[in-house]
């Protein structure tokens, strides 16, 4: 007989944290992460509401620190701000880019104010919201090809970088309005330029920088001591990395990741390996992977089949993926105080996710079957709009009168339209 004790059923503890929370056992704080990380209301979640307002693919969405707004920028070359609650307009102007916007971020401690962008012009832009109401953009800085993402550095109002297809690496700083070139990154064996897709910055050790790309090596860098697809941090400095064509590996600090000291021999094998997220399709476009939860516990995607996947950091379990685009999800960003998260990719529109959406619950087991590889139909949720090119023309399930229930967006927010034309945009 093996020693091994049987492995113990999962226990959600929900209802029992409610309970110690109002007989004054658990600290409201304590309440508020553990309830937010629940699984029971992970797999509650679903569409709450769609933002409809820009006129091509929405590629970047990002909340400001207080969460009450989100910021977006598309191919339409707009950017908007959004009350995500109402579904309305706070703000929507021109970026001042002539080619799509691949990114747009809130700079901290700017009450909202300062927002930076990056685009497929090879340009880096600056935004300044004014007291009343109009916009004024200026270019900082440019690469020698597209401009897909930037990391702002925590905590600073003042400083961020950049990474592009030309493989170099830029800091700038609002202060100066100088782009610092820090390296180019290439790869050893033939000293080829590595194109670089996507940037992050190590929330707790600013000075750690990581860039991925063309190639298979996510790179990390102290940016301290520099000479001259998707990546992610946790609040744990581990770093995701989505492969192309491939899986999500998530890197912790005890495999030598950052300042941490290389695994000693009494380390075992297994705690070197990566944990491994599967299932999901990463081939068409650049796809944002992110972390969800109060402490990180969950991990998410967007796929090329349109469907958002949910994981449980942990041990890789699939734990729900939900119908979420037309065509290809892109960006996925998560609240930074409240469990939900919103949705962009091919489809114009924003999508919010709450738990208590209109998607219905389902149980762990059968998210499986959600995967985007082989011929397998099934997928969990929300039917968005349910119209072309039904594949499943004898099912029964295609009750598309639920399609009759579509959301009437309601835009009933003021829009402040600023036509700037100030701008140096040939820089």
């Amino acid at each position: 007989m093996s020693g091994r004790p049987a492995k113990r059923p999962r226990i959600d503890h929900s209802v029992v944290n409610v309970w110690e929370r109002e007989v004054g056992l658990l600290p409201n704080r304590s309440f508020s992460n553990r309830f937010s990380a629940s699984e029971d209301l992970l797999r509650r979640l679903g569409l709450d509401k769609k933002l409809d307002k820009h006129k091509g693919c929405v590629n970047s969405v990002s909340f400001n620190a207080d969460g009450d707004l989100l910021l977006s920028g598309s191919d339409d070359k707009q950017v908007i701000l959004w009350d995500w609650e109402t579904a309305s307009v706070k703000l929507s102007f021109d970026s001042g880019h002539f080619n799509n916007v691949f990114q747009a971020k809130f700079m901290p401690f700017s009450d909202d104010r300062s927002i930076v962008t990056s685009a497929a012009d090879k340009q880096v832009r600056y935004s300044k919201i004014l007291e009343s109401g109009q916009v004024e953009t200026s270019l900082l800085g440019k690469h020698q090809g597209p401009v897909h993402k930037l990391a702002v550095e925590p905590g600073s109002p003042f400083s961020f970088y950049t990474c592009g297809e030309d493989g170099a690496v830029k800091h700038f700083d609002l202060r100066t309005r100088v782009a610092t070139n820090l390296f180019t990154c290439k790869e050893a064996k033939f000293n080829l330029v590595v194109y670089l897709h996507t940037i992050a910055v190590d929330p707790r050790n600013p000075g750690l920088l990581a860039v991925a790309g063309m190639d298979e090596y996510a790179r990390l860098y102290d940016i301290r001591s520099y000479r001259s697809e998707g990546l992610a941090f946790s609040d744990q400095s581990e770093l995701l990395a989505s492969y192309s064509d491939e899986f999500i590996y998530l890197f912790t600090p005890d495999m030598g990741l950052g300042p941490a000291p290389y695994p000693s021999s009494t380390k075992t094998e297994e705690r070197m390996t990566p944990q491994v997220y599967k299932e999901h399709k990463n081939r068409e476009t650049v796809k944002g992977v992110n972390f969800f939860g109060p402490k990180c516990e969950y991990v998410v995607s967007g796929s090329d089949c349109g469907r958002i996947f949910i994981w449980r950091k942990k041990d890789g379990e699939l734990l729900r993926a939900m119908e979420a685009d037309k065509h290809v999800v892109n960006c996925i960003e998560s609240h930074p105080h409240m469990p939900l998260m919103c949705s962009s990719g091919i489809d114009t529109d924003i999508k919010i996710w709450t738990p208590g959406g209109t998607e219905k619950p389902v149980s762990p087991a059968n998210a499986k079957q959600a995967s985007c590889f082989g011929n397998l139909q099934w997928f969990d949720g929300y039917n968005v709009d349910g119209d072309d090119d039904s594949d499943d023309e004898s099912s029964e399930e295609s009750s598309d009168d639920d399609d009759s229930a579509e959301e009437e967006e309601e835009e009933n927010g003021e829009v402040e339209v600023d036509d700037d034309d100030d701008d140096e945009d040939e820089g």
